[in-house]
Parts: structure tokens; C-alpha cells; sequence
């Protein structure tokens, strides 16, 4: 993991987050360095990336952001992540260990494209902040504060995004030394909580990320990407883009993301099976997208499934003696 010096000496210097066993707090920042920063630039940028990734990149701009995939030709995504603009750059956030091929494959697609892809990790810094608690704060260090999932503002060299939630929630990008300062300022009205519980923000959202080990597993339709601002159906041509489209237009959607609660103390990775005994699948019933555990006891996760199988309410980690899968109410609806 790739981190700014000043921004890790600083931690360093800070009180240890609460434990994601631990209730997370009403008021809690984050820092976010294991996500990885990749910045694109140069005049024809948006031109570039318009022709590679699932969403309308032309919807970018100071004042909004979007979540976006990087597929296969074949439509299944090698990685996805949020977009946002920071001083006339484009900044994708995502995994480590998922920017690391997109940063060897994306280049081979620049050509004569005046674009410069580079890992802007260890120079920008990272941090969140969520609870009922967020607005106000931030209220006394911004002009302006988003009011809407997605928007964004950057004020001295930082951009400020609120992120979809079942609370307030927002990111924080920007240099080092500014972050240092404004953590400071929170950290009397706020407790910082883990990654881990960040990661458990995201679930409870429904907001899906490709890791490692589930790269080129889902067409972006799977991960409900399309109903989270993640696709754009009129953009035109990308990558990928003909079978994406094809499944919106003339197939039906066998498998979709759903939100679920296990009773384990062994936290699934990315990409763990499902069975279940209804599914007439070869392909196997389900896979796990993201998991983390939850304060409540258990794991909360993010799955894609099956349709009948999750209408049959029959799906188990792992095996079939396995624990079961109870499902929970996604803060969207899943109709199309």
C-alpha cells in the first residue's frame, strides 16, 4: 500500500481507530489510504477515458462525480471505482491491488492520445467522514458542503465528494498538509474508526467493489452498477460496451447484487461460492463481492446471486452446511 510520508507521520501520531468489533461511532473520521489514487490528464482526457469505461464521462465535473467500470471486451469488469475531478485532473480511487492492472493495461489504449495516466497515491492524501455529525463540521470548514450523493467542490486543493450512505457520509482528497489540518480540526468532534468499518459503509450502501480476486467475474449489470450512477446506456461505444448493452436490451438478468447477513466468524474473501441446493446452474449459485464484520456480530456482505436461488432463500457460504444467507432490504430498489 502506497502512502504520502507526511500524511503517514501524522497518523502515526494519532489515537488508534476503534476496533471494527466496536459500534462505530456516531461521529467518526477515516483515513482511506488503502485506497489507491490514479490520476489522467492531459486535453484529451475526457475523450480518452469516454471510450473505455462504462459511465458518461462527460457527466464529470468539479461538481460531480460517478462511479465507473473498466471492462473486458467481453463486458466483464476488470476493475471499478469512483471518478472525480481534482484541479482539472481526473482521480479514479479504487484497490490496490486492482489499480495495479489498470495502470499496466490502460496505457495501451493512449496511442496518440495526448493523456498522461500516473499513481498519484503517495502524493494526494485520503480521509472520510460519516455520521449525522458530518454536514455541520464540515459546514465550518467549507463554503460549500455537496447535497447530494456524487457532487463534489474542491476548495483549497481539496476536493470534498458526499458518498452514498445510510448516513452522511463524505471523502476528502487533497495535499497532505491540508488534510493534516482539517483532521486535526475534526478529530475533537469525531473518532476515528477503521477502513474496515468504511469498507462495512459501502456494504450497507450497496455499493460494490471489484477486487483481485472477483476481477472479470461480473458484467457490470450483476453488481447493480447501473442503478448506482455506474453505467450510462446512451454514452456510446467502449469496451465492453456491446455486450453491457446487449444484456439491457435483449437478455434477462439472471443474476444481481444482493444484500445479505451471515452468521460466521470467518470473514469470506471476494469472490467466495455460494450453493444452493435450488440452483440448476453449472456456474454455480453465487459469489461473495464484499464482506466485512459487523459490529453487530456475524458478516455483512454483498453478493451476487442467482435470482431464483435468492427467491428460493436457500443459499449457503461455502457449501451446503454452510451458514445461510439472510437477506436485508438494499437502500435502492433493484427494479430496473
Amino acid at each position: 500500500m502506497t502512502m504520502n510520508s507526511e500524511w503517514n507521520a501524522f497518523l502515526q501520531t494519532q489515537p488508534e481507530p476503534v476496533d471494527i468489533a466496536s459500534t462505530l461511532p456516531q461521529c467518526a473520521i477515516f483515513d482511506l489510504s488503502h485506497l489507491s489514487l490514479t490520476r489522467v490528464s492531459g486535453e484529451d482526457a475526457e475523450d480518452f477515458l469516454q471510450g473505455q469505461f462504462t459511465n458518461d464521462i462527460k457527466q464529470v465535473s468539479a461538481s460531480h462525480s460517478q462511479m465507473s467500470g473498466f471492462c473486458t471486451p467481453k463486458g466483464r469488469m476488470l476493475a471499478n471505482f469512483r471518478i472525480a475531478m481534482h484541479n482539472d485532473d481526473y482521480l479514479l480511487q479504487m484497490p490496490a491491488a486492482t489499480q495495479a492492472p489498470l495502470l499496466k493495461r490502460l496505457p495501451m489504449f493512449v496511442l496518440m492520445s495526448k493523456v498522461t495516466i500516473t499513481d498519484a497515491s503517495d502524493e494526494l492524501a485520503q480521509m472520510g467522514i460519516a455520521g449525522d455529525c458530518a454536514e455541520e463540521v464540515l459546514g465550518e470548514l467549507f463554503a460549500e458542503v455537496p447535497g447530494t450523493d456524487g457532487a463534489s467542490c474542491t476548495e483549497q486543493d481539496v476536493t470534498l465528494i458526499r458518498i452514498p450512505g445510510t448516513q452522511p457520509r463524505f471523502m476528502l482528497i487533497g495535499a497532505p498538509g491540508r488534510l493534516i489540518t482539517i483532521w486535526t480540526n475534526l478529530a475533537g468532534k469525531a473518532a476515528a474508526a477503521t477502513p474496515r468499518h468504511w469498507e462495512l459503509l459501502d456494504i450497507r450502501a450497496g455499493i460494490p467493489t471489484v477486487h483481485a480476486e472477483t476481477a472479470e467475474a461480473f458484467i457490470p449489470q450483476m453488481t447493480n452498477m447501473q442503478l448506482i450512477d455506474g453505467v450510462s446506456f446512451t454514452k456510446g461505444c467502449y469496451t465492453g460496451q456491446e455486450v453491457v448493452a446487449r444484456m439491457k436490451y435483449l437478455g434477462k438478468l439472471k443474476r444481481k447484487m444482493y444484500l445479505a447477513q451471515v452468521a460466521s466468524d470467518e470473514l469470506p474473501k471476494p469472490g467466495a461460492e455460494l450453493v444452493s441446493p435450488s440452483s440448476a446452474s453449472g456456474q454455480g449459485a453465487g459469489k461473495v463481492v464484499n464482506a466485512q464484520f459487523s459490529p453487530e456480530g456475524g458478516v455483512e456482505l454483498l453478493a451476487v446471486v442467482e435470482v431464483s436461488s435468492q427467491e428460493a432463500d436457500d443459499l449457503h457460504l461455502g457449501d451446503g452446511s454452510g451458514p445461510k444467507l439472510q437477506f436485508r432490504e438494499l437502500p435502492y430498489s433493484l427494479a430496473e
